[in-house]
């Protein structure tokens, strides 16, 4: 979930199971009070679960997921995501990530 500033993100089968009630696995706050004097934005990422996410998945995760937000094109997935479920495909987002097709 995306609730700027603040981003969390859970499994795909809790998600499933128990929908916004599913327990973060990975928290993440952005602290924007120098974006604009300074163009810095300071990120903290907290794992919840470290027996679900190591260190090194969740910085993985958190940069995916800033190449989602930040890039005009790959933005246009998140939007479909969020406002026309019904055309989005997942395997859109695999190949934005040029990963195979499951």
């Amino acid at each position: 979930a995306v609730q700027l500033p603040h981003m969390i993100f859970t499994g795909l089968e809790d998600y499933k199971a128990r929908g916004t009630q599913a327990s973060p696995y990975y928290t993440v706050t952005h602290f924007t009070e120098f974006a604009e004097t300074k163009d810095t934005v300071l990120v903290r990422g907290d794992v919840v679960f470290t027996s679900k996410l190591t260190d090194a998945e969740a910085k993985c995760l958190l940069e995916t997921a800033h190449s989602f937000y930040l890039n005009d094109v790959r933005y246009k997935l998140v939007e479909r995501f969020n406002k026309e479920t019904h055309d989005f495909e997942f395997k859109d987002v695999l190949q934005a990530l040029e990963m195979p097709s499951m």
